[in-house]
């Protein structure tokens, strides 16, 4: 019995180890997404259903939902988060792994630690679980920009750059769809590639630039363009200026006379609205 219980106490302390203390997540700040996963333990390699809390700093784990103090964190940064294939033999897993220090697939054995492998219930609960990781990871070095408010991306871009009154991304698509799209059938209708959309998403969100050439396809572009603005926190015309766009829109509807005038303007207050987030939030 005294072997068992040494034997167990080193295994505890084995798996406690690779996790990040302490384990004190900032109460003020709201969670960026909270949700039950299953965890494997390093040593046993059982899984444990936990109350996974992401935040801005690490994953935090809890028994259950009402805990206050969580049971270990998984620290987020130089980490790198990857979808896992299921084993043939137990299909249906829907796993993730999110690998410290920023090693990859191919130098992981050079770092020294082990990934931390999660499950998902469904395969969009961990899609979810991959995009919230990532942004979390990058958004503090210009990336996650994938479901980030417009202020923000607005904010860090005109730090690190150039003055624009629009966010690069959408920089990008427009005016790659204007010079290589405005005669194609379907725009914005027919859907793109769906990996080459999921690989732009992730090297946008990985703070770097992809570049668009004449080999890439207009609906991807497209395509990615409208999983940007679906995914705003909050709708592109925000909520603060709702009734002057709906002023606006009212205009537009009212005469023929009034159309050309009423289209100026409203360009002219769309505009605005992105100049006034750069000069708010610059």
């Amino acid at each position: 019995v005294a072997l068992f219980s040494s034997r167990s106490k080193s295994m505890v302390l084995g798996e406690l180890s690779r996790l990040s203390r302490p384990c004190s997540p900032q109460d003020q700040e709201k969670p960026l997404k909270a949700g039950w996963l299953k965890r494997q333990r390093s040593i046993m390699k059982n899984w444990q259903l936990r109350w996974f809390v992401l935040r801005s700093e690490a994953l935090y784990f809890y028994k259950d939902q009402d805990e206050s103090k969580a049971q270990g964190c998984i620290p987020l940064q130089g980490s790198q988060v990857n979808e896992v294939s299921a084993h043939q033999d137990e299909p249906g897993r829907h796993l993730f792994e999110i690998v410290p220090g920023g090693a990859g697939e191919k130098d992981r054995s050079n770092t020294g630690h082990e990934s931390f492998l999660l499950m998902a219930n469904s395969q969009s609960d961990m899609e979810e679980w991959v995009r919230a990781i990532r942004r979390a990871i990058w958004a503090p070095l210009g990336g996650g920009v994938f479901g980030q408010h417009l202020q923000a991306i607005m904010s860090y871009e005109s730090q690190c750059g150039p003055q624009r009154v629009v966010p690069v991304l959408v920089e990008m698509c427009a005016s790659f769809i204007r010079e290589q799209g405005l005669k194609e059938e379907g725009l914005f209708r027919a859907p793109g590639q769906t990996n080459h959309v999921r690989e732009l998403q992730d090297v946008f969100d990985r703070g770097k630039i992809p570049v668009f050439d004449s080999s890439t396809d207009v609906h991807t572009v497209a395509s990615l363009l409208k999983l940007y603005i679906r995914e705003l926190p909050e709708p592109i015309i925000p909520f603060s200026k709702y009734t002057q766009f709906l002023s606006c829109a009212q205009l537009l509807s009212k005469d023929k006379e009034t159309v050309q005038f009423s289209f100026e303007l409203f360009s002219s207050y769309c505009f605005n609205v992105f100049l006034d987030m750069n000069m708010s939030f610059g």
